[in-house]
């Protein structure tokens, strides 16, 4: 097989809708972070062209899970994995509410956006040039100490975007019957 553009970085092809395409041959490394790039901005699609209001728009009872909500969540799981557990730092919680769902009314979806983004950019700068293989700590909860590779936690983030993209697939269809993606 010849090098061509299906091992290109995926920022050099696009789907029509902007997603950088995840890269089909290479690099254990790029080909990781392509797929979280893909569910990252998978998730941001999910997000364009709504007001405040759809935002915060439910799924179904019982559940109380928005859009806003899940930008948020994930701000507080970017920040966990790559601030806290692969780089030891100890920094505070993004929110009030350590899991992000709970909406602020006075918080809109560009600033969580935003800080999202901050998350984001924060973890690529942390992760840069660490091996695979490094290690980090679990800070707390049901496996706090257990140590964990940065190839672990990238698997690991891939998992969560998808599930919540899952969610997000949901909660689009219901606020404007957008669905796909």
């Amino acid at each position: 097989m010849t090098a061509d553009a299906s091992s290109a970085p995926s920022d050099s092809l696009r789907l029509p809708d902007g997603r950088p395409v995840p890269v089909f041959t290479g690099d254990e490394r790029v080909m990781l972070e392509s797929w979280l790039d893909f569910h990252r901005a998978t998730l941001a699609l999910k997000c364009a062209g709504l007001d405040d209001a759809q935002v915060r728009v439910t799924s179904v009872e019982p559940s109380a899970m928005t859009l806003l909500g899940l930008v948020q969540h994930m701000a507080v799981v970017e920040r966990n994995w790559f601030q806290r557990i692969v780089a030891g730092r100890d920094v505070p919680p993004v929110f009030d509410d350590v899991t992000g769902f709970t909406l602020d009314p006075a918080r809109g979806m560009g600033e969580a956006l935003d800080v999202w983004r901050r998350e984001v950019a924060r973890g690529r700068e942390l992760c840069a040039g660490l091996p695979l293989d490094g290690t980090g700590r679990i800070a707390d909860g049901p496996m706090a100490g257990a140590e964990v590779s940065l190839r672990w936690v990238l698997i690991h983030m891939i998992e969560e975007y998808a599930r919540h993209n899952g969610h997000a697939d949901l909660l689009r269809e219901r606020i404007d019957g957008v669905t796909g993606s």
